[in-house]
């Protein structure tokens, strides 16, 4: 049986499809999964029914939504492996998250793998990603830029609450200011140079 996937989408669906995704990222970067689909329909500018075709349920369309982010995460981990400076470039990437991230819920929701079950194809990236960030953690704890007694499941906790500080911060507060006070705690201790617990 023919599926939408093996098959090129026309232009028109194509750019419908396109700008439902485009709606439902602000819709859900405002208000998080809660977003109803009809409204995303009406300012998407399509009918229920288009929406429905392309995604039969609003958690197959908030799934493509965390898809894109994984997507964007993986190449933002891949460049920043590819910098010398490991260190650096991992707290810059963590940075930019969050300061990407500022008053955005399916973000945060994306990283927590929240918002219901992800499909086979998402968790493939999401475990992808995590791979990689792995490698990222691992080459900055070996430059001793990291401390040695956390690892990637302490970062994502990490990261989750420097993306809640940032959702949170006043607006007079210059952005990715609370996410780099939060990072500060992965940084190795002044008494403790290889980063391990005392």
């Amino acid at each position: 049986m023919t599926t939408e996937r093996q098959r090129p989408l026309r232009a028109d669906a194509r750019r419908n499809r396109e700008r439902i995704l485009q709606t439902a990222h602000e819709a859900f970067a405002a208000e998080g999964i809660s977003a109803p689909l009809d409204e995303i329909a009406r300012r998407a500018g399509v009918g229920p029914g288009t929406v429905h075709r392309h995604f039969p349920t609003k958690e197959a369309l908030f799934d493509a939504v965390v898809r894109e982010h994984l997507e964007q995460l993986t190449r933002d981990v891949r460049t920043a492996l590819e910098d010398p400076e490991a260190g650096p470039a991992l707290f810059a990437f963590l940075s930019r998250m969050a300061t990407k991230a500022d008053a955005k819920q399916d973000l945060t929701e994306a990283v927590m793998a929240a918002g219901g079950p992800m499909s086979a194809e998402t968790e493939e990236k999401a475990a992808r990603l995590r791979e990689l960030f792995g490698a990222l953690l691992a080459r900055a704890q070996e430059a001793g830029e990291v401390r040695n007694d956390v690892d990637a499941a302490d970062v994502q906790a990490i990261v989750v609450a420097a993306l809640t500080a940032e959702r949170r911060r006043d607006a007079m507060h210059r952005p990715g200011r609370l996410a780099e006070v939060v990072f500060d705690c992965l940084l190795p201790r002044a008494s403790d140079p290889d980063g391990q617990r005392a």
